[in-house]
């Protein structure tokens, strides 16, 4: 018997296994970088150049007009930023503006999605109301409410005249007592939606099965808020307040449109400020070196908003 040996091998995929050809991988990279490209253009054209400009414009002594001589001067902007009375006023009716918008933002939101999260007629039409004041633009926010707190016209004076309390009418806007609190109200009615859907979502992952447990245990309405509700929502609160306190900081038009930082800069608050500087006396390096500023302070905060969440997912 003969017996025949072959010494062909099976067929077996002969790119199984072996690395990438230096050359494709080195192609592939490049397509990926192509496709990206038409993304990137626009946000280095609009975003980063004008935020490197800006960063090097508050380093020197620009100023508005033609063919101006544009010097560096180093800190020289940031020396006389310490010094100024006005930045350091509006720095503080800043922080008066952020902390009570958040925290009136953050309480009366806290009510509505409690509410929202109950079983009532016409929910679902009332959630969509909610979220109403959150789909208009600041501009037109700050015309509506203009006109409400208008001296002569305004919805509120005329219901206090309605119900004989004249006594109580002001200019509302216009008083240096009355400006920075009816500038609160607006943007505590135009912000307070988005705290809501917030809180809502999570008052929606709180398990209902630890409440009725703690309602056969005979624990009252308040007990199980403040032991099952509260500690559940702690991420939520934690984020929605701090982006809440960090996008109020950084607010701008609304109450641009209300006041334009008036009556005598009592709404002047540091983004306004810096546009005063900037585009009504020209100081342009002056304005960029508030901005580099402002810049530092929200990175600050986001970072210690991105700290606590690190540490509470590990």
């Amino acid at each position: 018997m003969s017996v025949t040996t072959s010494t062909e091998r099976p067929d077996v995929d002969r790119g199984a296994g072996r690395k990438p050809r230096p050359n494709r991988a080195r192609s592939d990279r490049m397509t990926i970088y192509l496709l990206l490209l038409p993304s990137l253009l626009p946000i280095v054209a609009l975003s980063v150049f004008p935020l490197v400009r800006g960063m090097y414009l508050g380093f020197t002594d620009a100023r508005a007009g033609r063919n101006v001589d544009v010097n560096f001067t180093g800190l020289a902007n940031y020396r006389e930023l310490l010094s100024d009375e006005l930045f350091w006023n509006s720095f503080k009716i800043g922080l008066i503006w952020a902390v009570g918008v958040t925290v009136l933002q953050f309480v009366l939101a806290l009510g509505l999605a409690l509410l929202l999260n109950q079983q009532i007629r016409f929910r679902g039409l009332a959630r969509v109301l909610a979220v109403v004041p959150w789909a208009m633009p600041p501009v037109v926010v700050g015309i509506l409410w203009k006109l409400v707190y208008h001296p002569d016209a305004g919805l509120l004076n005329e219901f206090f005249y309605q119900i004989g309390a004249e006594g109580l009418r002001t200019n509302w806007l216009g008083d240096f007592s009355t400006a920075l609190p009816a500038v609160i109200i607006v943007g505590v009615w135009a912000g307070m939606p988005q705290t809501t859907v917030v809180l809502l979502a999570g008052l929606q992952g709180v398990p209902r099965e630890l409440h009725e447990a703690a309602a056969v245990d005979g624990a009252t309405t308040w007990q199980r808020f403040r032991r099952i509700t509260l500690p559940s929502l702690a991420p939520v609160i934690v984020a929605i307040t701090s982006l809440d306190f960090i996008w109020n900081f950084n607010s701008f038009g609304l109450v641009y449109v209300l006041t334009a930082g008036g009556p005598g800069g009592k709404t002047m608050l540091p983004m306004l400020f810096a546009y005063e500087e900037a585009f009504r006396y020209g100081n342009y390096g002056y304005a960029a070196a508030l901005g580099n500023v402002m810049v530092v302070i929200i990175v600050a905060l986001l970072a210690v908003y991105l700290r606590r969440r690190l540490k509470e997912a590990n």
